[in-house]
């Protein structure tokens, strides 16, 4: 049996997981120039390039990708017998999730899942992006990008934006427009896209990657455009932008795990259109391990959570 360099497959695991070199030392704390040498030494012993390096950005190749998906299941089923075997119970299970997406509807409702599985040890790791999923990195996912060879997904929500802002913002646009004609006061008719343009309009460029593209979006679905003149607030995430609403500073765009009118006295949905915005949020996980009863059980919870919410799947 002629095996690669062992203490390289973790490192390389963890290069191809976060496509980075000084991420994966400081992950694996050890040093970057200690990363690079085992990276270097599989690669000579395999007679491929794992990764192509331009600078500071790092990319798999071809065969790089080939191989990760062939030692990644391996790798994690080394470190679960290992676990088993230090006496560590498989009730414990890491859920990746969006950190927007855990903060506004998963935390909150964890202590039911508590009550109804007092048996289940969940540990989160918090998302800013959507990495390529790997059991190095969690057991399961809440993605958008579930898409991915070896890994099984669960429907839960279909993701739209829709106008929101604070009770005392909305009192001032709802008088406003009543004062230009637009309405008459006290009716509750739709209002259209162009009357928001009376009012500060706050932007997260994490919706589409570019700073008010939510907006014009948004605009264009309500056969609208976004007049360059608008005036627009930008942050980095929809949580800013929903805060700075919540404290009325504008009308910010939510989507239905962000906002619960149920129980939010602070936040109201505006009488506007919707924006369906093409992402799709899926529970993951590695298909040869959906039927673990942690798991599922974890997975039953959460579609049945969705259904409660009463989203759109």
């Amino acid at each position: 049996m002629r095996l690669p360099p062992l203490k390289a497959l973790p490192v390389f695991e963890a290069v191809a997981r976060t496509l980075s070199f000084s991420a994966a030392a400081e992950e694996l704390h050890v040093t970057q120039s200690a990363v690079s040498h085992q990276i270097r030494q599989l690669e000579d012993d395999l007679g491929e390039s794992l990764f192509e390096r331009g600078g500071r950005r790092v990319a798999l190749t071809e065969q790089g990708e080939r191989y990760l998906e062939a030692i990644a299941p391996a790798l994690a089923q080394i470190e679960r017998a290992s676990e088993q075997l230090r006496g560590v119970t498989d009730s414990r299970i890491r859920l990746a999730v969006p950190s927007s997406f855990a903060v506004s509807w998963l935390i909150p409702r964890l202590p039911h899942l508590q009550r109804q599985h007092p048996e289940l040890d969940l540990d989160l790791e918090m998302l800013a992006d959507m990495p390529l999923m790997s059991e190095r990195l969690a057991d399961c996912f809440i993605t958008f990008r579930y898409r991915q060879r070896g890994y099984s997904s669960e429907r839960l929500y279909v993701e739209r934006l829709f106008a929101v802002c604070s009770r005392q913002y909305w009192n001032r646009v709802r008088d406003e427009l009543d004062e230009a004609g637009l309405r008459k006061r006290g009716s509750g008719v739709t209002i259209r896209p162009e009357w928001l343009t009376r009012f500060t309009l706050l932007s997260a460029a994490s919706v589409f990657e570019r700073p008010g593209e939510d907006w014009r979006r948004w605009f264009a679905a309500g056969e609208a455009k976004l007049p360059a003149d608008a005036h627009v607030q930008h942050f980095s995430h929809m949580l800013l932008a929903h805060e700075a609403a919540r404290h009325h500073q504008g009308i910010a765009l939510s989507n239905d795990y962000m906002l619960d009118t149920a129980s939010d006295p602070d936040l109201i949905k505006l009488p506007t259109h919707e924006l369906q915005t093409g992402d799709e949020f899926h529970f993951a996980c590695k298909t040869a391990r959906r039927n673990e009863p942690g798991i599922r059980h974890l997975s039953q919870w959460l579609v049945k959570q969705a259904e409660a919410s009463g989203w759109k799947v």
